[in-house]
């Protein structure tokens, strides 16, 4: 029976049924060959539902006949908890087309609320910025339906309201939502005429594209809209730096750790002619950034005593105030890091830093999730005293 046995022996016998190899279906699904075979030899666990999600899709077969068991609803219920809904709602609403527009508002008065957005996402307050979004959407496009002013100030303004309602919808999982609000700030960055913003949208493009599972689609979007970047003010090697740090993740999640160092190199490159930890663009860009994105591409590498160690050395604190969500990151990572190794007990440290850093990014954060169903399925109670606390806190024990 191909439901029997670990995860490792399940993709074995779904990728023999389907008549691939194992080097056909690690391409497939984005991942190594010599990652694939220690998976089927249970030498290393599919760590991550959303790989999980990936080869389920490449083997045509039911992520929870692959996965052994029902996945639960928890997340869906977090997602509509966390404003997913509202996002939906105000990405659905045109002016002119029946929904009431409010009071156009200036360009400059919506670009400051727009800053507004983004201090609360970086601050990881995503159930505030989803309450703002609906009202700052319609002001958007209203703005843009009838303007007043210079259009490319219009164009600006909507574009940062767009790029701000695109992290949510990736970091609240919803990708249908990200992809829309990515294509607007698209949109409206080249009627801004911007190399900065057209950066910044080109990111949550990517990023959009990553959390559908189009890998090729976002590396691709993201090294051509980092080499076309030439803007060499703090802003444009923010937004540069930060292209390169995400296409470093993508190379770490296909596997390809030269190439994933290669980009980690040009950001760093890029860090240290900005020369300081910024925040120019709402990017988070620095040198300290750059450390944080190497434990990331480090993880997703499944190099977990390397991202340890370069976990240990990095000091979130230089961040610039405010950037709550980075300083959690960096703990995210150390934490799934540490559950490769099965090192529970240090794990589940990471996930109560990264509580007690930004609670918001410890229930919404998708990784958390997977690192905590992990965690519980191998749970020993006297090993990890803290675990079911924090899981159901997560929302992941319900």
């Amino acid at each position: 029976m191909t439901g029997d046995g670990s995860v490792g022996d399940r993709i074995r016998a779904h990728r023999l049924r389907r008549g691939l190899g194992q080097r056909e279906l690690a391409q497939l699904a984005g991942r190594s060959e010599s990652w694939l075979s220690q998976v089927e030899r249970g030498v290393r666990e599919v760590d991550r539902l959303s790989v999980l999600v990936e080869i389920a899709r490449v083997l045509k077969i039911d992520i929870e006949v692959l996965a052994g068991c029902r996945i639960g609803s928890a997340a869906s219920d977090q997602l509509a908890e966390g404003g997913a809904a509202e996002l939906r709602r105000a990405l659905s609403g045109y002016p002119g087309f029946g929904s009431e527009p409010p009071a156009v508002r200036e360009p400059a008065e919506l670009g400051r609320l727009a800053a507004t957005a983004h201090q609360r996402y970086q601050a990881a307050e995503y159930r505030a910025v989803a309450r703002e979004l609906a009202g700052l959407i319609s002001a958007a496009d209203a703005l843009s339906s009838e303007p007043r002013g210079d259009p490319r100030a219009v164009s600006a303004a909507q574009c940062q309201v767009y790029v701000v309602a695109a992290k949510l919808g990736t970091k609240l999982g919803d990708g249908a939502a990200a992809w829309i609000a990515a294509d607007r700030a698209a949109q409206a960055a080249f009627r801004a005429d911007s190399a900065v913003l057209r950066g910044m949208a080109a990111y949550q493009v990517v990023t959009a594209f990553m959390r559908s599972g189009r890998i090729d689609d976002a590396e691709q979007i993201a090294l051509t809209a980092a080499e076309a970047i030439t803007d060499d003010g703090p802003a444009g090697v923010s937004v540069q730096g930060s292209l390169f740090l995400i296409s470093s993740v993508i190379a770490g999640r296909r596997s390809d750790g030269a190439e994933a160092t290669a980009r980690l190199r040009r950001a760093r490159y890029l860090a240290g002619a900005l020369g300081h930890d910024g925040n120019h663009a709402w990017t988070a860009f620095g040198p300290t950034n750059v450390a944080i994105h190497e434990v990331s591409a480090t993880t997703e590498l499944g190099q977990a005593k390397l991202a340890v160690r370069l976990a240990e050395n990095v000091d979130a604190a230089s961040l610039p105030v405010g950037l709550r969500s980075r300083r959690a990151q960096l703990h995210i990572d150390a934490a799934w890091a540490h559950a490769q190794l099965r090192d529970d007990s240090a794990a589940v440290v990471n996930l109560l830093e990264t509580e007690r850093t930004a609670p918001e990014a410890l229930r919404y954060n998708v990784v958390v999730r997977e690192v905590l169903g992990e965690l519980m399925k191998r749970e020993r109670r006297c090993a990890t005293p803290g675990l079911r606390a924090v899981a159901a806190r997560a929302g992941v024990l319900r």
